[in-house]
């Protein structure tokens, strides 16, 4: 009896074993699914990655590098667990993707009204100069043609992009049509930016984690917990959250964010 009792206090004042922490990388450049305020990255992609895993029983870091392209290095690489992308050929080489897309989006062509763009096809735009991020892709028929027309000229920011296409120096970004327009509401110089209606294409944003990590096994369950959020709405209400509260943050005084 005393030796079950002993047992049973060391059991109960042993510390509570720490979740198992994962690595997701985020470059914050996208409002409202991530940005930076400063001091951390907020928006829908780091709530959910947050949610996700943690409802799974894991600590999320978040790793921010220089660019996207380093992002998708990384997690091929297995130095980080986990990013928010869209799927490629390529992309699927060293990451396994979730079946359930985190976000339906469509991809958008935005020009200066200054300077028209003419576009009903992807082939139409070999007749501009665009601008894209580093690392950025947009399904294989696109990736194609960037590939032959050399007409890309590669930033590592969407402020970057934007600028030079308010300057003129290309004619055409393209951007996921509900960021880029929330990002281009309070940019300086912005007035003229227009998007077009017709879609270059639509994509779904899911969850991508490294081949090279342990949660690769666990794409089932990651699937299943990613449907219940689905459909419980907590992804719609995270987005609309997101919305405001990037523009509360923008509209703030700069010393005050």
């Amino acid at each position: 009896m005393w030796r079950l009792l002993c047992l049973t206090v060391l059991a109960l004042s042993a510390p509570v074993q720490a979740s198992e922490r994962i690595r997701y990388c985020d470059y914050p450049v996208y409002p409202p699914i991530s940005w930076s305020d400063g001091r951390q990255v907020r928006g829908l992609a780091p709530t959910v990655v947050k949610q996700l895993f943690g409802r799974l029983g894991y600590e999320v870091e978040i790793v921010v590098l220089g660019n996207w392209k380093r992002c998708l290095l990384d997690a091929a690489d297995g130095r980080v667990d986990v990013v928010l992308a869209y799927n490629s050929d390529q992309r699927d080489q060293g990451m396994r993707f979730s079946t359930v897309p985190v976000l339906r989006e469509e991809v958008a062509v935005f020009y200066n009204r200054q300077r028209p763009v003419t576009f009903t096809r992807l082939e139409d735009l070999a007749n501009y100069r665009g601008g894209l991020l580093f690392g950025e892709s947009y399904g294989a028929q696109f990736d194609q043609f960037v590939a032959k027309h050399q007409n890309i000229e590669w930033v590592s920011s969407s402020a970057q992009n934007f600028g030079k296409l308010i300057r003129g120096r290309i004619d055409f970004v393209i951007q996921e049509r509900r960021t880029g327009q929330l990002f281009i509401e309070h940019l300086p110089g912005a007035q003229d930016i227009q998007v077009l209606p017709t879609a270059l294409s639509v994509d779904y944003l899911r969850v991508a984690v490294s081949r090279h990590s342990a949660l690769s096994q666990h794409m089932a369950q990651i699937d299943q917990q990613l449907q219940r959020m689905t459909d419980a709405g907590e992804i719609e209400r995270w987005l609309e959250q997101s919305e405001v509260t990037y523009r509360d943050m923008i509209n703030l005084p700069a010393d005050a964010r």
